[in-house]
């Protein structure tokens, strides 16, 4: 069982960035200063997994900054919304509170307002400054089955990547330790994993455990051919006292307009995703570090977007981005067929002219022997 499964505390903090790829854009800040390497008694790989099995947290509050730079053509600035694009591209920072499962608060405030995620106990709110509005969520009674995450997510999202890669822990995963770090003043060891099939375009997964409390302070994603992150997201400030019961109480600003939604219903308004394999027109190739999940998706297949009558409202803008965005990829055709290739530091997706999307943390040449399976 992933650690980060089994431990719903570590889950929430090592990627509690990844908020911020809901919430929307950030304030721009410097790089993550270096510093000295402490001294701290040797620990093998098993006994820092140890560690962050057995760790306990009461409390926590800190600002974190993400960063991501995975080589993405401009191109992907024509997807609509900016849910996606905030968390593959630019600089962020928030602020994070923690007071055990069922208290938790992100907060993001950049040049255009502030965006706040609040759970207290069953009550989940959400806050944009710039509309002065709110949305309301009240958690049903337990029912045996898991409480719902108070932080937003998103398919893929660095808190899924963090669990994923030590879920991965097996014969196709190299562990071992890294250098010592010093992390918002507190003395870390490194934990690193490393793929060992060459298909894969991660190079390695650094975890940043601080030293004494256990707790991961830097989740750092290096692509194969660099020495440096693709992406990464780390405390810059870091205390772990409670913080105050205030913290998490919601008070609508004047004239706020409050949406109340069921408790069926995402915060994030989206439905929920399928997982791949109850859906048959969705399916995954392969395991661990270079799995490939393949699906059918007819935008894929070079089906042209309904155009409004005169008159009425369009409703097809995002199938016009998605177009032109296909339309600006390069194409790549093969024994396996042809299509369109979109390729980053970490990920490729390949949309063939038969209306499939393969995607994968592999390189094109691992799309392709899929595609012709």
């Amino acid at each position: 069982m992933s650690i980060l499964r089994s431990r719903p505390v570590l889950r929430w903090l090592v990627p509690v960035a990844a908020g911020v790829a809901v919430i929307g854009g950030g304030a721009a800040v410097g790089t993550f200063a270096a510093e000295a390497e402490p001294s701290l008694p040797p620990r093998t790989a098993a006994q820092l997994l140890v560690d962050l099995q057995t760790s306990s947290l009461e409390g926590l509050s800190g600002t974190v900054v993400q960063r991501a730079d995975l080589g993405l053509p401009p191109l992907v600035g024509l997807l609509p919304g900016n849910d996606l694009t905030a968390l593959l591209s630019g600089t962020h920072t928030l602020r994070v509170w923690y007071s055990g499962p069922d208290r938790q608060r992100v907060a993001l405030v950049d040049t255009l307002g502030q965006r706040d995620i609040i759970r207290n106990g069953r009550d989940v709110w959400t806050w944009e400054s710039r509309g002065n509005t709110a949305r309301h969520r009240a958690l049903g009674e337990a029912t045996g089955t898991a409480k719902p995450d108070a932080t937003p997510s998103l398919p893929a999202t660095p808190r899924e990547a963090a669990d994923l890669a030590l879920g991965a822990i097996d014969p196709s995963t190299e562990v071992s330790v890294g250098r010592s770090a010093t992390v918002a003043g507190r003395d870390a060891y490194e934990l690193v994993l490393a793929p060992r099939d060459r298909d894969s375009l991660v190079h390695q997964l650094r975890i940043a455990i601080d030293a004494k409390q256990h707790v991961p302070l830097r989740f750092e994603v290096l692509a194969a051919g660099s020495d440096q992150p693709a992406f990464e997201m780390a405390f810059t400030q870091v205390d772990y006292r409670r913080p105050d019961a205030d913290q998490f109480a919601f008070n609508p600003p004047p004239g706020v307009r409050v949406t109340e939604e069921s408790a069926e219903r995402p915060t994030t308004g989206r439905p929920a995703p399928v997982a791949p394999g109850r859906d048959p027109q969705v399916r995954t190739v392969g395991d661990g570090w270079t799995t490939v999940l393949v699906a059918r998706v007819d935008a894929a297949s070079g089906q042209k977007p309904a155009v409004a009558a005169p008159g009425q409202k369009s409703t097809a803008a995002p199938d016009a981005d998605l177009s032109k965005l296909l339309g600006g990829l390069p194409r790549v055709s093969g024994d396996w067929g042809s299509g369109r290739l979109l390729t980053g530091k970490l990920f490729s997706v390949l949309l063939t002219d038969d209306g499939r999307v393969l995607a994968g943390a592999v390189t094109p040449e691992r799309l392709y022997q899929v595609a012709r399976g």
